[in-house]
């Protein structure tokens, strides 16, 4: 048995079970929920990952992820949606609201135990990384220990994706990351489809960190090249 837990978040009774069953054998700690309403009443922050179903009653997996991601308690907590829609637009869709992958139905109990682990050790990886305590531009404030961001004094309800992206450009202030180096170092592997994923984060951070998200202070886009931060802002350690 390992020290993760994970949320199982589907109004498919055996479908929960099933994979209850099979995350178990794999070692990890998992609860079910049969409504994202159910979900909500338990102890989300506890977790530390959820595998959320997109199409369920009132409450969606997109909308419970949209309120998870609102709450600095939950907001760093990573995500896998599972779901039977698989078009483009969903898929943005959901790297939109902070997801770390997409799984579409039907779906071999093998690929979900690999995207689970894949993502738990990102998830571990980002937390043992060594970094100097805080990075500081202007009224920005990266704290690398907490893995918080504050504006003028304010905490930006970051996610984790956002938070290393950020950390990743402010690390090297001036040079330049494509789409595809971004996506290499943060999601630490290698991506065959579009980039997207980083583009959406991209356009997510910059609405919680600028503000002129339309004329970015922070992120420059540099086209057809890819981003970079700022290096012409005072900064300290």
């Amino acid at each position: 048995m390992n020290d993760y837990r994970i949320l199982v978040v589907d109004d498919e009774e055996d479908l929960c079970e099933i994979l209850k069953f099979n995350l178990e054998n794999e070692g990890y700690e998992v609860d079910t929920a049969n409504s994202a309403e159910e979900a909500l009443r338990m102890d989300i922050g506890s977790y530390s990952l959820l595998l959320l179903d997109v199409m369920m009653g009132e409450i969606s997996g997109f909308k419970m992820a949209s309120m998870l991601k609102k709450d600095k308690k939950t907001a760093q907590i990573p995500i896998i949606f599972i779901t039977a829609k698989d078009t483009e637009n969903d898929t943005v869709t959901g790297f939109n609201l902070g997801a770390d992958d997409y799984i579409s139905k039907p779906f071999s109990l093998r690929e979900v135990a690999a995207r689970v682990k894949a993502v738990l050790r990102r998830t571990r990886q980002g937390e043992t990384e060594h970094a100097p305590e805080q990075i500081v531009y202007k009224t920005l404030v990266l704290d690398i220990i907490k893995k918080k961001v504050c504006i003028d004094g304010e905490e930006a309800p970051l996610t984790k994706k956002e938070f290393e992206i950020l950390l990743l450009l402010a690390q090297n202030a001036g040079i330049v990351f494509s789409k595809e180096q971004i996506y290499d170092c943060v999601w630490k592997e290698p991506y065959f489809g579009d980039y997207n994923i980083v583009m959406s984060h991209i356009r997510n951070l910059r609405e919680k960190i600028e503000d002129n998200p339309s004329k970015p202070m922070y992120i420059q886009t540099v086209w057809g090249v890819g981003y970079r931060f700022n290096k012409n802002l005072s900064s300290g350690l």
